[in-house]
């Protein structure tokens, strides 16, 4: 029993402490994974390659803005008859011509000018016999010529208090001949309505609680763009310079615009000035509201990048082009896109360098790549 013991306190003695990195898991590896911009063909050959050349071109900022209606182009539609609307004729949206009719106002305003106007033909008839009575006594010597010069001054009188009553009912749109108890409001001019205040029953004119305003129609034949501009911007731009205006709906048309208005008053948060660019709107392309970018060309050149249009792959609201990159692969390089060129030719602003070889047909290669 005691060699036992002995034995084991021998062995126990001994024994060497554990190492705890020996205990310790394996160290990990980290694979890094596939670069997602790199894709590999089989046949490489089949994507032709055109290098990017290099072109001067006039410097230019890209803005944002909205279309807005030309305010010189703007007519308000006002009732000068104060009172209820009894009938719309017309609603915001709808394009009207020069006479159309638009509301018509039940007003008080027409009968009292109307009784105005009664008066003041019956005062003018009073007149005019006074005058002649005088003439003929002034003519067989009852009355002094004094007389007479009296009674021609009140019919002058009379005449002009008939006048200004006619001329109220014609300001208010009532014949004389044949009066009504409403006045009919027509458009002043052609052109849409884009806006509305007056409904069926609600109040109009120039008094009491109405708007005064119960129509604006614009000619959209002509509108406004109105972008900001940052502030380390304006120096490039100036009044007169041409501008490209392309619409978010329609990003495929290209209008020419003008810059008619730099604004002199900056945003304090965002630092913009607003300019204004003068566009023609050729069949009403651009309705008021709509997003649109513009790109003023400025005087001074700048050198470009340009390299096929169909080399430039447009995804995920970015553009890319592939570059080879040996061993029948190819890299995919994000770009900044500019203006579409003639000849079916594509303006890059950074991210190539000229010289630079990509491939000529990106969505092919980016469709082989897929499957």
């Amino acid at each position: 029993m005691f060699l036992c013991l002995g034995a084991c306190l021998i062995a126990g003695c001994s024994s060497k402490p554990s190492d705890p990195k020996s205990q310790a898991p394996p160290p990990a590896v980290v694979h890094a994974d596939a670069d997602p911009n790199m894709v590999q063909v089989d046949h490489p050959d089949q994507f032709a390659l055109v290098s990017a050349t290099d072109y001067a071109a006039s410097s230019t900022i890209q803005v944002t803005g909205t279309v807005n209606p030309d305010i010189s182009r703007t007519i308000p539609v006002i009732s000068i008859a104060s009172g209820r609307v009894v009938e719309v004729h017309a609603r915001i949206g709808d394009y009207v011509k020069k006479g159309q009719l638009l509301m018509d106002v039940q007003s008080t305003d027409v009968s009292g000018a109307f009784g105005t106007y009664l008066k003041a033909v019956n005062d003018e008839r009073l007149a005019k016999v006074q005058l002649d009575r005088a003439k003929i006594l002034n003519d067989k010597g009852a009355i002094p010529n004094s007389q007479v010069e009296i009674a021609q001054n009140a019919e002058e009188d009379a005449q002009a208090a008939l006048s200004a009553s006619e001329e109220q009912l014609r300001v208010l749109g009532v014949d004389k001949n044949h009066p009504a108890a409403t006045v009919k409001v027509y458009s002043p001019a052609s052109g849409f309505i884009i806006a509305q205040n007056v409904t069926n029953a609600a109040a109009a004119g120039v008094t009491y609680s109405g708007s005064a305003n119960a129509f604006t129609i614009a000619d959209l034949s002509h509108v406004w763009i109105i972008c900001d501009v940052y502030e380390n911007d304006l120096p490039t731009v100036h009044l007169g310079q041409k501008a490209d205006i392309r619409l978010t709906a329609y990003p495929d048309r290209v209008l020419t615009g003008v810059i008619s208005d730099i604004g002199a008053v900056l945003d304090p948060q965002i630092r913009t000035a607003k300019v204004r660019i003068q566009v023609e709107n050729p069949g009403t392309l651009m309705r008021v509201g709509m997003f649109a970018t513009a790109t003023i060309h400025g005087k001074t050149l700048q050198t470009h990048v340009l390299v096929p249009a169909t080399a430039v792959l447009h995804l995920h609201d970015r553009d890319w082009v592939y570059t080879p990159a040996g061993d029948g692969k190819f890299r995919r390089l994000m770009v900044h896109g500019g203006a579409s060129l003639p000849g079916n030719m594509q303006e890059i602003v950074s991210g190539l360098d000229a010289g630079q070889q990509v491939v000529s047909n990106a969505l092919a290669l980016q469709n082989t790549a897929d499957q």
